[in-house]
């Protein structure tokens, strides 16, 4: 994949092992909060390419993720996600898949321009192997999920998958939000409390599980997100490759 630039930042593939571990070292520090030294690492990174956002005026990293391609549904198992979810559903889907995984930004950093750019990235991987559907963990700070009761109301009203690729229940520790709330859930407070990368998602037609698994060892909470490439509306598609020029 070839560089992309958008104002001061540099979004690229990572060159060699020592880009790998900077990846690694960001993602510990912002699913973890550590100081950076440590480095978050797993079976799935040899699988895949690993993209870095940079700032071009000093060269720190502010965000990362990894993309792994599925080649079709039938290989859905060796997905990150397939560890946490019941993806049989998705078998039947053709491919090529491609999961999007560990994105973070440094913490501290606001600028949207990190997240247009890291979007414009995902563009030209899509658009040079011809991905069908993207899907992933959209990640929620913390293990509580009343936290989020109203978020996860709306993603139940609105966003949940068709039942065709609706993932099923596998973790043993989940938040369930598949039953309505007795109390009517409030719109502002689930906005508020989406995660940015899955709000982006759902405004280009992507669409959710019925329940968050919740990961103690990471203390977090992710939600499975998919979106079918041919969902994504007209103009957002245009606005989306308008970043890689």
């Amino acid at each position: 994949m070839r560089a992309l630039t958008k104002g001061r930042y540099c979004a690229r593939a990572a060159d060699n092992e020592f880009d790998i571990v900077r990846s690694q070292r960001l993602r510990h520090h912002a699913f973890l909060n550590g100081d950076g030294s440590i480095a978050d690492v797993d079976a799935f990174d040899s699988h895949c390419t690993h993209i870095l956002v940079e700032d071009t005026a000093t060269g720190a990293l502010v965000s990362s993720f990894r993309l792994m391609i599925i080649s079709c549904g039938d290989e859905i198992d060796k997905s990150y996600s397939a560890q946490y979810y019941d993806l049989r559903a998705m078998q039947a889907l053709g491919g090529p898949l491609l999961e999007v995984g560990r994105f973070c930004i440094k913490l501290g950093q606001n600028d949207p321009d990190i997240l247009r750019l890291a979007l414009g990235a995902i563009t030209i991987f899509v658009d040079e192997n011809k991905i069908k559907m993207l899907f992933g963990c959209s990640s929620f700070a913390g293990i509580n999920g009343n936290a989020y009761i109203d978020t996860f109301s709306m993603l139940r009203d609105y966003y949940l998958a068709p039942k065709r690729w609706l993932p099923e229940v596998k973790a043993s520790n989940i938040f369930s939000f598949a039953a309505p709330l007795k109390r009517k859930p409030n719109p502002q407070l689930g906005k508020q409390h989406m995660p940015p990368l899955l709000r982006t998602y759902l405004l280009m037609g992507g669409r959710v599980s019925d329940h968050a698994v919740v990961d103690e060892e990471m203390n977090t909470m992710h939600v499975f997100t998919g979106l079918e490439v041919c969902a994504i509306p007209t103009v957002r598609k245009q606005l989306l490759r308008a970043i890689r020029v």
